[in-house]
């Protein structure tokens, strides 16, 4: 009886998965998504506890099974709670780096499960306490949390500028020699019949772990959001592993939909940027690469122009239509609801404002809708980057914050440029564009804007937050 209640306990959590990553799809029910997740894993977590058994044995070392609960429970609320926004992507990767090294563990302990077999029965080889599909499914588990686990601790020193980019000549195939390192001791550990089977395995953990530093470090910043999704689908695929390790519903349907939907995000951020995964994960593109860094400083840009905030105020004040384009530099500022605040004001005064989201603006993917949900603003104005280019031609102004590289026209019309062929928000085809940046700096990409140095486009200097605090201002004396 208590066997059909955890499979009822873990087909409620699979269905609530499943429901909570649909509801996801939208910024009006993504909070109620996650709860209902939540509450599915809460579910599952309590009836494994007090209904798992094996071989007729409960669960019974409750003191450390509530002592990690409890740690963690604290640790990660304080952490959400105290994160910024521009913080965010940095947590994601943290997060997603710790479900990857649970997901290594699980095959880990797994593993030890059937080193001890070999222990008490030296004679019996490897092969023969566990079946290759078994074997397998231990290995992908170790292999894939290790990598996700190292390579999201270093996608995490990179976004709080901790760890920076680093690459050498024939770095390539050094990740390559490193991952026929773990092909070639996981197939040892297999056929082994050594004393200590738990060397090859030690080994197996070392590689990946090697190989998760080295397949992300040269990755430049610009392709941030792209590694970020690929490694989230790394840990999905891992705890699927584990789900499959314990015959677990649960952990195998959630692991399932967490590799599936950061593959196809993956996917997603690659057709946004125009580029192949295999050209993001070899191409090291922005940051720290040279070849970026000098793609469009070399031209001779002309002079840009600056405006005052009057005249940004007159100007916004008697438009139409204003189109806003958030950028990373809003998150820095935290200026989302002095934005907000902007847009009310504006159309107090009959002035309709949008807002035109590129799919990789800022540090993750869906880092811009995140960012504008907290300051409430209505789903409905968020226009997608299709929808946004067809609609910049009837804009009187559009006010960039801190965006940079995701509108460089560049990327249309300079073939040398890093970024070419890079799909852009086509913000040029508006009446007046208006850029708020701290300084003229490159973006995170390294390269210079050509669109700062064009006739229709003035620069209005300074943090994001204050700009629009007196841009409110001086629109409501007007």
């Amino acid at each position: 009886m208590e066997l059909n209640i955890l499979t009822l306990c873990y087909l409620i959590a699979s269905v609530t998965f499943i429901l909570g990553l649909k509801m996801l799809a939208s910024p009006a029910s993504a909070r109620k998504g996650n709860l209902v997740a939540a509450f599915g894993m809460t579910v599952a977590i309590f009836a494994t506890i007090f209904l798992y058994e094996d071989e007729g044995e409960k669960l019974h070392n409750y003191l450390w099974i509530f002592g990690g609960l409890l740690i963690g429970t604290v640790a990660g609320t304080l952490s959400a709670k105290k994160v910024k926004m521009t913080a965010m992507p940095e947590m994601v990767s943290l997060f997603n780096g710790m479900g990857g090294a649970c997901a290594a563990l699980i095959s880990a302990a797994e593993f030890y499960h059937i080193y001890k077999l070999h222990e008490a029965s030296p004679e019996t080889p490897f092969a023969e306490l566990a079946t290759v599909g078994h074997y397998i499914t231990i290995v992908a588990g170790a292999i894939i949390g290790t990598i996700s686990y190292t390579g999201s601790i270093i996608a995490w020193g990179k976004l709080n500028g901790r760890v920076k980019d680093f690459s050498f000549k024939g770095q390539h195939i050094v990740n390559m020699i490193v991952l026929a390192l773990v092909i070639a001791a996981s197939v040892w550990a297999y056929q082994s019949n050594i004393g200590n089977i738990f060397l090859p395995f030690i080994l197996i953990g070392f590689f990946a772990f090697i190989y998760g530093i080295l397949f992300v470090l040269p990755i430049g910043g610009a392709d941030m959001p792209v590694v970020i999704s690929l490694l989230n689908s790394f840990t999905g695929v891992a705890a699927a592993c584990g789900g499959f390790l314990y015959d677990n519903k649960a952990m195998l349907t959630g692991g399932i939909l967490v590799g599936a939907a950061g593959t196809l995000l993956t996917i997603l951020m690659c057709k946004a940027m125009n580029r192949s995964l295999t050209n993001v994960l070899i191409g090291s593109f922005g940051g720290g690469n040279k070849t970026a860094a000098t793609g469009g400083a070399t031209k001779a840009q002309g002079n840009y122009k600056e405006i005052s905030l009057a005249d940004s105020a007159m100007v916004m004040a008697y438009a139409n239509r204003v189109m806003i384009v958030p950028g990373y530099g809003l998150a820095v500022a935290q200026a989302q609801h002095t934005c907000h605040e902007l847009e009310k004001i504006l159309n107090e005064k009959g002035v309709e404002v949008t807002y035109a989201i590129h799919p990789v603006a800022g540090r993750m993917p869906g880092h811009m809708n995140v960012l504008l949900a907290e300051a409430d603003v209505s789903y409905d104005k968020l226009l997608e980057m299709e929808q946004a280019n067809d609609e910049f031609k009837t804009a009187d102004v559009v006010l960039i914050l801190g965006a940079n590289d995701v509108v460089n026209p560049a990327a249309k019309n300079d073939p040398a440029s890093p970024i070419y062929g890079m799909p852009i928000l086509e913000v040029e085809q508006a009446k007046t564009v208006i850029v708020n940046k701290r300084s003229m700096k490159p973006g995170y990409a390294g390269i210079e804007n050509d669109l700062f140095f064009q006739p229709k486009t003035s620069m209005l200097f300074g943090d994001a937050k204050k700009v629009l605090q007196d841009l409110c201002a001086e629109i409501k004396s007007v």
